[in-house]
């Protein structure tokens, strides 16, 4: 990654509780789960749950669940959530999750691709993306940072959804 695409690292602040049943934060330090994508793209996991109602137990040992391996689909029943950087000119891959998708762009721009439509997104931006076939593209001269939280969704049963392993960076 050129130092024009290079993006600083990414704080992840984890709270919970001690044994006490006093609030306090865990873990504070850089993301570190990271993985590029031969499209350019780099995926860093912030975190993850395996089911709804998510697991937060009390105590300083919880399991960090920002350190997991994942697809591009979160866990059945769960959710992910993942900072994607997007370097000028991305090389796209048209995909689709049984998920639904909260997106936020963070700084840049970026076009999302879908069957027969795009939509441009800029800084500010929230899209929620509902299961539909797509692709990410940088189409201008500087990075692009988007966060997403994606949660499971009931299958619509159209397509070849990813359902777990991926490119880095598809979501």
């Amino acid at each position: 990654m050129s130092e024009q695409t290079k993006f600083p690292p990414i704080r992840r602040i984890i709270t919970g509780h001690d044994d006490n049943n006093v609030a306090k934060v865990i873990l504070d330090g850089p993301a570190t789960n990271h993985r590029q994508g031969g499209a350019g793209n780099v995926s860093t996991l912030i975190w993850c749950t395996e089911g709804t109602p998510a697991d937060i137990s009390i105590g300083e040992n919880a399991e960090d669940m920002g350190a997991r391996k994942l697809g591009t689909a979160p866990p059945p029943g769960g959710s992910r959530v993942a900072i994607i950087d997007f370097p000028p000119g991305n090389k796209p891959a048209m995909h689709r999750t049984e998920t639904i998708d909260y997106v936020f762009v963070l700084s840049g721009e970026i076009d999302m691709d879908m069957d027969e439509s795009t939509v441009h997104m800029k800084a500010g931006d929230v899209m929620v993306q509902r299961g539909t076939n797509h692709s990410w593209v940088n189409r201008s001269n500087a990075p692009a940072r988007l966060a997403f939280v994606l949660v499971d969704a009931v299958p619509l049963g159209i397509g070849h959804a990813v359902v777990g392993t991926a490119a880095a960076g598809s979501h």
